[in-house]
């Protein structure tokens, strides 16, 4: 399956060992392509998904917010989002188009 989009994403981990504890950064990557969203432990089919945000926080850091049907998804990003969101939006038109031709 080809993929329509990517983007990066964070996840801050604590690891606390004999003598310190510190906060390890990992870089992963959201993959939208165009029948799912992949992203390090998680899989979400395009149909289940309703609707992507961001949020804008300090430093040009953001959050970005999946909405399913399993529940609201968030993913620290350091860039803005914008380009990935539009590609699911037009995925998104894509999949309505063509249950609309099946349910002719």
């Amino acid at each position: 399956m080809e993929v329509i989009a990517k983007h990066p994403y964070y996840k801050v981990q604590r690891e606390v060992n004999v003598i310190e504890q510190k906060n390890v950064e990992y870089e992963r990557m959201l993959v939208l392509y165009e029948d799912k969203l992949v992203t390090q432990h998680r899989e979400f089919s395009a149909e289940h998904i309703f609707d992507m945000s961001y949020r804008e926080l300090s430093g040009g850091e953001g959050m970005l917010y999946v909405h399913t049907s399993k529940g609201v998804f968030s993913y620290n990003v350091k860039s803005d989002p914008s380009e990935f969101i539009q590609a699911f939006k037009q995925l998104e038109k894509r999949i309505l188009e063509r249950k609309k031709r099946e349910n002719r």
